[in-house]
């Protein structure tokens, strides 16, 4: 990774062959060179690569070269495509299973472990109001041999999460063992505390009645942490708080140390940092602040082997850091969860917000204005409303049957349950390409997608067909080694004219 004078991808792309660097001179007047002087006192400096970042225990848990993985985008924008080239990498990528079908989350990891062997990756379980559907998913990553999930949008870890924590632990020689590993996204400090402590005794004592753990899983549970690693998400794309990481992280690694002071754990829960991370600058900072990990996402969405749509990768590669907002999602809709997203070339923030000041003001659909139900319709549902319940009504038949008569005795379930059919058909719309649609897509995508852009302008990474998920994660971790270096070397007084284009 030689550092040179400019600084862009394609300079920094390239391999580190220097390990240490000799230093002369004294402040302000120090030159750095790769070729051990002849004369003079010199030192010898440790040329830090991108392998040299984050917490060796994190690294060596998963079997990782760097410590960086892909987080999940669900309906498989996070592909298995995006988890075998991460891998592959040796970083590490999260298949988002959110919105995908039992059938096809089995046939993707199959094809991940034939591509990946014994490299790892995770799959995503995103918190379901579905207790059935996500104790099934939980049942399938065991029965498929899946090292670890990236648990996503929990409040409190559900019984499925903990099932799947506490399926085959065990004791050897005083050590307990757990075999399935859990990286927790959390933005709240009480989600943090729950992730930290161990699973919950009333989930624990659930499952054991119900059969799906042994009497000594549940008599260990209370000595293991619920997770592993807690991903303290900033600013990110989709479901976000909105929190700077610069605050939130370094108050999250702060507590999660106390909570588990508590407990005497035999493990360290590490604590990582995602949102936001789109240059090599801001992943330098993510670790300097002592993040073990950095997780990408919304850089990943415009890469090759993101499962979203050529249309909408090219979007993204047009995308500044103004262009993203907020808007209301589809599965909290009716609670006014909001996720982020683009809001340039859609009107998909705009319409969300008008069906949802809509639901939040009347009773039903009914009594909803004439001219409001008309352009609500005509410009929004591009539908009737009766023909979207119908197609509604059979969908919730197959999987979750209960809601439909709660929606046909109560209105206003029955106008969100229309509504959430636009927010969550938008964003298949984006996935799918579909252009008789393209002003209703939902692309999630959080500002560090435009520091990306600004950052790579100029460069052949600049277009959206040059963007390789597993060279724009090595470019980011060695640019961060490169600005690590710089920095150093900077502060101990070496001019930085004085760097030769194949120093570092």
């Amino acid at each position: 990774m030689p550092i040179v004078n400019q600084e862009n991808s394609t300079a920094i792309l390239a391999k580190n062959l220097h390990p240490v660097l000799y230093v002369q001179g004294t402040r302000g007047e120090m030159t750095v060179s790769t070729e051990k002087p002849e004369t003079g006192p010199f030192f010898q400096l440790p040329n830090l690569t991108a392998e040299d970042f984050g917490d060796a225990e994190f690294k060596k848990t998963y079997g990782l070269r760097y410590a960086l993985y892909g987080g999940a985008m669900a309906n498989g924008i996070a592909s298995s495509d995006m988890a075998i080239a991460l891998g592959q990498a040796g970083c590490m990528g999260s298949y988002g299973s959110g919105g995908q079908r039992l059938e096809v989350v089995a046939q993707e990891i199959d094809k991940m472990k034939a591509a990946l062997g014994d490299k790892p990756f995770l799959v995503n379980m995103l918190s379901n109001r579905n207790a059935d559907m996500e104790m099934q998913l939980a049942q399938l990553l065991i029965d498929k041999q899946v090292l670890g999930v990236e648990a996503s949008a929990y409040i409190v870890p559900s019984e499925a999460l903990v099932y799947f924590r506490l399926n085959g632990v065990h004791e050897e020689n005083g050590t307990i063992v757990i075999p399935h590993k859990i990286i927790a996204k959390v933005s709240r400090e009480e989600v943090l505390e729950k992730f930290v402590s161990p699973p919950a005794a009333e989930s624990v004592a659930a499952l054991l009645k119900a059969g799906r753990i042994t009497a000594e899983e549940a008599a260990l549970a209370a000595r293991i942490p619920m997770a592993d690693d807690i991903t303290a998400e900033a600013d990110s794309g989709g479901h976000t708080d909105g929190r700077p990481m610069v605050s939130m992280l370094p108050a999250m690694i702060a507590l999660a140390n106390r909570v588990q002071a508590q407990y005497g754990y035999q493990q360290k829960v590490r604590v990582g940092a995602g949102g936001g991370v789109g240059t090599g600058l801001s992943c330098l900072g993510a670790f300097e602040m002592g993040a073990a990990y950095v997780v990408t996402g919304s850089v990943n969405q415009g890469c090759v082997e993101s499962g979203t749509s050529d249309y909408v990768k090219q979007i993204l590669a047009e995308t500044a850091m103004a262009d993203v907002t907020m808007a209301p999602c589809a599965d909290m809709f009716e609670m006014g969860a909001k996720v982020e997203v683009i809001k340039k070339k859609t009107m998909y923030a705009q319409n969300a917000q008008k069906l949802y000041e809509y639901y939040v003001k009347y009773p039903s659909f009914e009594a909803v204005p004439g001219a409001d139900r008309d352009r609500i319709e005509k410009k929004i549902l591009k539908d009737s409303f009766d023909n979207i319940w119908k197609g509604t009504r059979e969908y919730f038949s197959r999987v979750d049957p209960g809601k439909i008569p709660q929606a046909e005795k109560n209105p206003k379930m029955k106008m969100a349950l229309v509504f959430r059919w636009y927010l969550g058909s938008s964003s298949r719309w984006a996935v799918q390409g579909d252009m008789s649609r393209k002003f209703d897509m939902q692309i999630w995508c959080g500002q560090s997608m435009g520091a990306f852009n600004l950052w790579v302008k100029g460069t052949p990474l600049e277009k959206a067909e040059n963007r390789h998920v597993g060279e724009v994660a090595k470019l980011l971790l060695d640019s961060c080694a490169y600005h690590y270096m710089k920095s150093l070397l900077t502060r101990m007084g070496a001019a930085p004219e004085s760097f030769r284009g194949d120093i570092l």
